[in-house]
This record gives C-alpha cells, sequence and structure tokens, in this order.
C-alpha cells in the first residue's frame, strides 16, 4: 500500500516508517501540513499518518481531505493528547497514541489493508448477487456500507457489520458437489432471515457470505450482543447439511466501522442430527 506519514516529530515518522518498509508498503514521510494535503490528493494515498498539532480542531482538516479524494483513505490521528474517541469525533479512522507502540503500527495497516480490499469487492460491479428473500443485493450493501464510512468521516458516528461466512463452502462444493454448497448457502440465507430484527439489513457479499449492517448502536455492548446472539442461534441450525456426517464450518466476526477492527470473532461447526 502507498502510506503518507505526515509529522515534524521525525522519530515518530521513522519508527513507522522502519516498521512498515520491511512489509513492501511505500512510505513517505512529509513534514508540512498545507504541502501534505495537497500531495494526498494528488498521488491517492491508501493510509495517511496525521498529527494535527499545532491545530486544536482538527475536524476541518479531515473534511477537507475527505472532500478532495474522490476515493476512500485510511487516515490515523497520531497524538499524545487526543483519544480514540476524539479520532473518530475528528473524522479519522483510527487512533494511534505517542509515544508510539510499535505493535499497534503493524495492527493498524492490516486493518487498513482489510478496509481497502473489502470496499474494493464492493465496489465491484462485475460480481453481484440479486436481492431475494429478505437479502438485499451486494451492491445496494456496497452504497449503505460507504455511506456508513461518510458519517463516520462527517459526524462521528460508529457503525458496525456482522459476517457470516460459509467457511468450507469450497470444500464441499468439491468433495459433495456444486448443488449440495449452493443449497446449504441459500438455507443460510433463510436463517438468517429468521433470526435478524426487522432492522437489520443483511445483504449477500460473495458466493459463501453474507454481511448485516448494524446502524447506530445504543451502546457499545449491543453490536457484541448481536454477534453473540447470531452464533449460538446459527450452531442450532442442524438442517444446514444436507447428509449426514457432513460438517459445515460457519465463521461469524463483528468489524466496527470506520476503524475495520474485529470486534467478535466465532467458530461454528454444525453436524446434521
Amino acid at each position: 500500500m502507498k502510506i503518507l506519514i505526515v509529522d515534524r516529530d521525525e522519530m515518530s515518522a521513522n519508527l513507522i516508517r522502519s516498521r512498515l518498509e520491511p512489509l513492501g508498503h511505500t512510505v513517505l514521510i512529509h513534514p508540512e501540513k498545507g504541502e501534505s494535503l495537497d500531495a494526498i490528493v494528488r498521488d491517492g494515498w491508501d493510509v495517511v499518518f496525521i498529527d494535527p498539532s499545532p491545530l486544536t480542531s482538527i475536524k476541518p482538516m479531515t473534511m477537507q481531505i475527505r472532500r478532495n479524494i474522490r476515493r476512500n483513505v485510511h487516515l490515523v490521528l497520531l497524538s499524545d493528547t487526543l483519544d480514540k474517541s476524539g479520532a473518530i469525533e475528528g473524522g479519522f479512522n483510527e487512533f494511534l497514541a505517542k509515544p508510539i507502540n510499535p505493535l499497534a503500527i503493524e495492527a493498524i495497516i492490516d486493518r487498513a489493508e482489510f478496509m481497502n480490499n473489502l470496499m474494493r469487492h464492493l465496489a465491484n460491479d462485475a460480481i453481484d448477487f440479486p436481492s431475494a428473500g429478505g437479502v438485499i443485493a451486494k451492491s445496494a450493501y456496497s452504497q449503505l456500507f460507504l455511506s456508513c464510512i461518510d458519517r463516520a468521516g462527517r459526524y462521528g458516528e460508529t457503525a458496525h457489520t456482522i459476517f457470516i461466512t460459509f467457511e468450507n463452502y469450497n470444500t464441499i462444493s468439491s468433495n459433495d458437489g456444486s448443488y449440495d454448497a449452493e443449497m446449504i448457502a441459500a438455507k443460510l440465507a433463510q436463517h438468517l432471515v429468521r433470526i435478524r430484527r426487522q432492522s437489520d439489513i443483511i445483504a449477500q457479499i460473495r458466493v459463501n457470505e453474507y454481511a448485516l449492517l448494524l446502524l447506530r448502536p445504543l451502546n457499545e455492548s449491543e453490536p457484541i450482543e448481536a454477534a453473540n446472539r447470531f452464533a449460538e442461534s446459527l450452531s442450532k441450525c442442524t438442517d444446514l447439511p444436507t447428509t449426514p456426517y457432513m460438517d459445515v464450518e460457519l465463521g461469524v466476526t463483528l468489524l466496527s466501522l470506520p476503524q475495520g477492527e474485529k470486534v467478535v470473532e466465532h467458530k461454528i461447526t454444525i453436524r446434521q442430527e
């Protein structure tokens, strides 16, 4: 990925670069903020680390960046005075505290890379799945997903999405035939529609994966409880295997937006009774 560091603190900037260049990323350090904003727009960076000091208000800066970029950029706030909530309210994707923990740098890049790949997949119009039976199309989900990212940047709103993955789809398709794998995926969709709340939005985003969007949670525990509820309910869906002794492996992952942090992960194995 192309990574820009906007920071007058040479020690911190060089620490970030020293951790990321050996991983194959292109990293540039830019000490001047005015010039760097122009560089962000011109060069299309994937991730930008910014220490906004001595600015006292960071929102106008992030809004200027996002207004002038026609693609999503993962913005990381560097600061020794602000915190994670201040970063989100200021329009950043996430926060890296100073003095910098080197391990946190790679975790942020992993999340940024995951989010970039996910958004590219959602924006790929060549692969779509039609709306059917309470499950919306990938293209429709993509617009809602991007709206969540935009609202996070503009208003500091957080959202979550739950990914439900039929993890051994390819194995079952190879061993038992594509019809059985597709039948299991279709039955999984039916169960998700039954389990969800009326306000939950479910989409098929891959042949073996569904995504459920949770908007404006009332508290921090609500999305976690929802992910746990889905995992528990799906573990009881013993009609998913099409033959005895067939194991159906599911993954349930809760992702926070706009950070891209995996908050909860469940692995489920279901066997026909």
